[in-house]
């Protein structure tokens, strides 16, 4: 055996699989940020809808070319309580369909192209002023990438029909008898746990069946059981998360599982139909320059693949209510309530930043209606005259709590801004981040508020009548800025910054008057010293808050 020889073919497959994966990836990193706003549009319209959710999926992942990511997505935002698992199994039906697109770009018969193709588009890339060019671009080399190491393992895999070993090797895996065909699903399901990318592996396949190492019938089999050794992505992202998220998980394995074993049973019938579909046996050889190709098993494959997926999905359709019952009595809800945390999402998520901002903008917003909800104890604390223990522990719960989101965005958003994202999605993470420290700013000076009431009830001091309607006056208007301010972040008003700088004018001018007409009094009646430092302490913390509304603001309208 030609050592020589072997090596040249192992650099090849390894170096042609290498740029394949990442031209995948480059493609799948333009297309996200060029159709950025359409994907997050679609994710958020999600609904019970089956067929809406189905079709959702299938766009989605089209663009991704990855049925990983989104199903690990899925899994983040059913464990974040951003969809049901009805809608998420819907989703991932549909994802299913999406992935095959990935078969058909393969199966185009362009692959000599490829190097090409990558050049112009490094052209464009490199001396283009515009951003939205530059990821046309990235997407195309990816393209181009993504054929040139399909050609370089296609070279690689070419000399192996003259050595007997390795070729005997590969026909032991046979898709000509019933145990024949099980050893192939179990070797495509095992290797694409491994690889974890059924691009990967089903590029190899196809590479595989058009050199002729291996036969239709084998790599049909080989196709199917990579349908379900992607599914070990998601199982593997579900981990730690809670019920709904591992069941959303689950429903993707089952999806797959139960689609593989009603093919295999009609396996041999099912091979005929897609010979008679796809027009010409891509078992036969055609002669080229005296060397024979299998040029159109890929386009088989192809039709192997979608037509597994798409008839998958017709069955499964009216099963999708009845799974989910399935999977509530199966995952039983844990005895504790779970609290939805960004940290129980995959990091994957960072491989799929435009949703991945689309996240984290809804924990920002999460963490809103916290400091909304605190706002309304504060206020119904410091207007009873007495001290409701449940709403101060709600209080000072609803903080902490916030103290552990922030953090959390701030992890996430770090991140994603480490990878390689489109500058309009820079500005907004960068907005995102500032928000999220605002957010715990405000309800860091609520709890400062309740602190300094606290103490004075401690004591035994009550803040007199005036001063406690002045005091509620100035919640008030501070509460109704945080209001319109949060309504304005939820519909993305970004012109709200005038009137943010009118209403926080205003409070400025209000806690001015506050704190002069104190003064006064303290010159003209004495005053515990304690109530005074406490009463003007509450009012300044009110200030500040005003200050971290005002700055939500101004994040929201673009400016540093």
């Amino acid at each position: 055996m030609d050592a020589q020889l072997i090596m040249k073919m192992v650099f090849n497959i390894v170096g042609g699989l290498a740029i394949f994966l990442l031209g995948m990836k480059r493609m799948s990193e333009g297309l996200q940020t060029i159709a950025g706003d359409r994907l997050r549009k679609l994710i958020g319209s999600v609904t019970n809808n089956r067929f809406l959710a189905i079709g959702i999926g299938l766009t989605v992942t089209s663009i991704i070319q990855s049925s990983s990511v989104t199903t690990v997505m899925v899994v983040g935002f059913v464990n974040s309580t951003l969809m049901t698992l009805k809608q998420a199994i819907g989703v991932i039906v549909g994802a299913n369909i999406g992935t095959t697109i990935t078969g058909w770009i393969i199966a185009l018969a362009i692959g000599k192209y490829g190097l090409i193709i990558l050049g112009i588009a490094i052209f464009f890339y490199l001396f283009s002023k515009n951003e939205k060019v530059q990821y046309i671009a990235i997407a195309i080399m990816g393209i181009g990438m993504v054929f040139f190491g399909l050609e370089l393992m296609k070279n690689g895999f070419k000399p192996i029909r003259t050595m007997p070993e390795f070729l005997a090797w590969f026909q032991a895996f046979s898709a000509s008898t019933f145990f024949g065909r099980l050893k192939c699903i179990l070797a495509g399901c095992i290797l694409t746990m491994i690889v974890q990318s059924s691009s990967a592996t089903l590029g190899i396949t196809m590479t595989l069946a058009s050199t002729g190492v291996i036969e239709f019938e084998t790599a049909a089999a080989l196709v199917l059981g990579e349908n379900i050794g992607t599914t070990i992505t998601a199982i593997l992202a579900s981990i730690g998360t809670g019920s709904n998220a591992r069941r959303a998980a689950y429903a993707h394995a089952i999806f797959n599982v139960f689609g593989v074993i009603w093919i295999f049973l009609v396996f041999p019938i099912y091979i005929v139909m897609i010979k008679k579909v796809v027009g010409i046996d891509p078992s036969n050889a055609v002669m080229m320059n005296g060397i024979p190709t299998y040029e159109n098993v890929t386009t088989a494959i192809a039709f192997v693949h979608s037509g597994f997926n798409i008839t998958n999905t017709i069955m499964f359709i009216p099963l999708i209510p009845l799974l989910t019952t399935f999977l509530e009595r199966v995952v039983p809800d844990k005895p504790y309530r779970e609290v939805p945390k960004l940290t129980r999402l995959d990091m994957r998520m960072v491989n799929s930043p435009v949703l991945g901002i689309e996240q984290s903008r809804k924990e920002v917003l999460h963490m809103g209606e916290n400091v909304h909800r605190m706002l309304e104890c504060l206020r119904d604390i410091l207007s009873s005259e007495e001290v409701d223990e449940r709403l101060v522990k709600k209080i000072f719960h609803r903080e902490e709590v916030l103290d552990t989101i922030q953090k959390e965005v701030s992890e996430f958003l770090v991140d994603i801004l480490a990878s390689e994202i489109s500058h309009d999605l820079v500005i907004e993470a960068r907005a995102q981040l500032r928000m999220a420290d605002e957010y715990e700013s405000v309800s860091d000076y609520i709890t400062t508020i309740l602190k300094l009431y606290l103490r004075l009830k401690h004591e035994d001091i009550s803040l007199p009548e005036a001063k406690q309607k002045d005091l509620m006056g100035l919640h008030e208007k501070v509460a109704s800025f945080f209001s319109m301010v949060d309504c304005a972040l939820i519909e993305g008003k970004v012109s709200i910054l005038p009137k943010a700088h009118t209403e926080a004018n205003a409070i400025s001018h209000h806690f001015r008057e506050l704190r002069t007409n104190h003064l006064d009094r303290i010159t003209e009646n004495r005053v515990d010293p304690l109530l005074t430092v406490t009463y003007m302490n509450m009012l300044n913390a009110y200030r500040k808050t005003r200050d971290h509304i005002l700055n939500i603001a101004e994040a929201l309208a673009g400016e540093k």
